[in-house]
């Protein structure tokens, strides 16, 4: 299958939000994003400023995917996949690219929040790739890991 990636763009937004309901794992619907202050306009304008540089894979026209990041704190925002897109290297693509780029700003360490529930794909996922548990659990009850990409653990 040919993906094609690239930078996000502020007109990738809306594709980003209905997409993001459209996830197996974890999704949220336009109504949610919009309860929690996201909204295509407001994804888009966090992508213009550069405050939340991304990445999408494009099957074609289609969006396949994305991964988000915060410039200022060094978080990963979302990672996103259609269903048909699982189990190619997509996501795992798209999430190392947006690692790169935070670290190429110079964050010495990253974090996300994570489902603790081991039945849950991101669980297993992320571990894999080396991030690890803080103990500690986010606004929205998810597991906070982290990851030190020159390897110095504090």
């Amino acid at each position: 299958m040919d993906i094609a990636y690239r930078k996000a763009i502020p007109a990738d937004a809306a594709a980003c939000v209905d997409l993001r309901g459209r996830t197996r794992e974890n999704g949220a619907s336009v109504a949610r994003l919009a309860e929690l202050g996201i909204t295509a306009e407001s994804w888009g304008q966090d992508i213009s400023d550069d405050k939340l540089p991304g990445f999408v894979g494009l099957a074609g026209d289609q969006m396949a995917g994305y991964c988000f990041g915060d410039k200022a704190s060094g978080e990963i925002v979302v990672l996103a996949l259609l269903p048909e897109f699982e189990n190619l290297g997509i996501g795992k693509r798209l999430f190392m690219t947006t690692v790169e780029h935070l670290v190429s700003l110079g964050h010495q360490r990253l974090f996300l929040g994570c489902s603790s529930n081991p039945q849950h794909r991101s669980h297993g996922f992320y571990r894999h790739l080396g991030w690890r548990s803080t103990g500690s659990l986010d606004a929205h009850r998810d597991e906070i890991l982290e990851y030190f990409p020159l390897g110095s653990a504090r």
